[in-house]
């Protein structure tokens, strides 16, 4: 009798053990399965989230050798004019730094600093023509530290590091050597201490980050109290009739430029793909408020096309 109960009672703590152990396979299944579930998309594609990622990062290795003169190609130079608008409504002062992300090339940031620096001009030839020269005690009193004036600064960070590479070898050839740094950094979990930043700029590239209320958020921490956010992107455009042309221009004519320029067809596919699934000008002005930001705004460039969004850490 007591063997037989011995050996119901291990029958029984086998069974027991069995079950715990298909619970815990259960579980991890069930765990993981729901990690993988999660999906989004690319371009009209939908893929896992880490899917996306990878496959955003491939297209930007492949485009960044072409990527400048592809820009020229399919905004017909245009782009610039963009870019010089974010300045111009930015209009940095002296002493400013500015974080400025997804911007591998350093479009941005060579603006920026050409801004800054005409800006300084500016300001010592007002002060010359009122002959309001300081004098030593002046300069003394303004800066106690001795060190000068402040000097601007950028840091240009992204993900990709082949568009890190070209944005580098352009700085070379312009021979800017101060006040630029480039980091390998994801707009989602961003490599700075809170309160860093004077300026935050991200310019045609938040469209392809996965979970863009976290890039906001990160935008948001690392900028300083009274910081300015400010986001050039593809948006919503306006005009019925352009909104026609566009779309055919998009979808017939890009995919071919980036065939014939920079031998990818696929990548532009994808990058005009991704405008039509960013969201638009109210939306995204939504989620920059959702974020925690103040004064949020955007004003629409060429019909809509394109629209800058800025906004204020409180």
């Amino acid at each position: 009798m007591a063997a037989s109960m011995r050996t119901f009672v291990r029958s029984l703590s086998l069974k027991n053990v069995c079950f715990s152990a298909v619970l815990r396979r259960s579980d991890c299944r069930c765990f993981s399965g729901a990690a993988e579930d999660r999906s989004t998309h690319f371009g009209f594609e939908t893929v896992s989230e880490t899917e996306k990622a990878s496959k955003v990062y491939q297209v930007f290795e492949n485009v960044a050798q072409k990527y400048d003169v592809m820009n020229d190609a399919m905004s017909l130079g245009i782009h610039r004019l963009w870019k010089d608008a974010l300045l111009h409504v930015m209009h940095p002062q002296p002493g400013a730094r500015l974080l400025d992300v997804a911007g591998g090339t350093g479009d941005i940031a060579f603006r920026f600093l050409e801004y800054v620096r005409s800006q300084q001009e500016r300001q010592q030839r007002r002060a010359v023509s009122f002959q309001q020269t300081p004098s030593w005690r002046d300069v003394s009193d303004r800066y106690p530290d001795g060190g000068g004036a402040p000097e601007s600064a950028v840091v240009v960070c992204d993900i990709n590091k082949e568009m890190l590479k070209v944005g580098r070898q352009r700085a070379d050839s312009r021979g800017v050597t101060t006040g630029l740094s480039w980091v390998v950094g994801d707009a989602e979990e961003l490599p700075f201490n809170d309160d860093q930043f004077d300026l935050y700029t991200i310019a045609f590239g938040i469209r392809n980050v996965t979970h863009i209320d976290q890039a906001l958020k990160e935008a948001l921490r690392v900028l300083k109290p009274g910081g300015r956010f400010q986001c050039l992107e593809f948006s919503k455009v306006t005009n019925p009739v352009l909104e026609r042309l566009y779309d055919v221009y998009s979808f017939q004519v890009i995919p071919v430029l980036g065939e014939v320029i920079a031998g990818d067809w696929k990548s532009y596919q994808y990058l005009v793909e991704s405008i039509r699934k960013f969201p638009d000008q109210e939306e995204f002005q939504g989620l920059m408020e959702d974020s925690g930001f103040f004064c949020v705004q955007y004003f629409n460039l060429t019909g809509g096309v394109v629209a800058l969004h800025s906004g204020f850490k409180l």
